[in-house]
């Protein structure tokens, strides 16, 4: 990738275009950033020339080879092969040689995941519990959307209980009662409602809470 053209700040190179690591390149993209994507498959590459501005051919595991594709400048890496553990780890190993500061890892399961973070990754993600995770939450209903956090802590967007409805936030007082902070409200054709003190809760109203993870899934199992 051209220097001239390249936000330190926010460049990223993707290594390993599976599913996860080309949904990741690509949303970066979208949003601005510069990204070097790196998969050693040749028709992966092809298929992917259209849609990635900068996607090369190379073994990520050979040092030499991240070097000279000028690796070390970047701000941040992905490291996406999930399939073949001794890869991964090797081209974790070479990113942090290389010296990068913000190593982001994909494992397959915690095995994978503390190896990953002994030879240099700074963050592990488990692509595949995390959506089995979420998906569990999603499919009794009874959340329309969850994010949860390493430190047990949880954001959430569920239907208003009806404890909740006609009143101000300062009378159904949640954060007392349940442990969780509604940061926001989203009301049908309306825009985005930060929630304050005196803001009122119709029935119907979605709720953005958070709080730690088990008193969010409690209040949401209000409804």
């Amino acid at each position: 990738m051209d220097k001239a053209v390249k936000n330190l700040s926010g460049s990223v190179v993707v290594i390993g275009l599976g599913r996860f690591g080309t949904g990741v390149a690509k949303s970066l993209v979208e949003l601005g950033h510069d990204v070097l994507a790196i998969e050693s498959d040749a028709e992966t590459v092809q298929s992917l020339a259209s849609v990635l501005p900068h996607v090369v051919q190379a073994d990520a595991t050979d040092l030499e080879t991240l070097r000279q594709l000028a690796v070390p400048d970047f701000a941040h890496a992905v490291v996406s092969i999930g399939g073949n553990l001794e890869a991964s780890v090797l081209t974790i190993l070479n990113l942090s040689q290389l010296g990068l500061k913000d190593i982001w890892a994909k494992a397959i399961d915690p095995q994978h995941g503390r190896i990953a973070e002994r030879v240099g990754a700074h963050h592990v993600v488990y692509p595949e519990a995390d959506m089995g995770e979420r998906v569990a939450h999603l499919v009794t209903g009874k959340m329309i959307d969850f994010i949860e956090f390493d430190d047990g802590f949880a954001i959430a967007k569920t239907r208003a209980p009806m404890e909740t409805h006609n009143k101000p936030l300062s009378q159904s007082d949640v954060r007392k009662r349940h442990g969780i902070t509604v940061v926001g409200i989203k009301r049908r054709h309306l825009d985005f409602i930060y929630a304050k003190a005196d803001t009122e809760i119709k029935p119907g109203d979605h709720l953005i809470v958070a709080g730690p993870t088990r008193m969010v899934e409690r209040f949401a199992a209000l409804y």
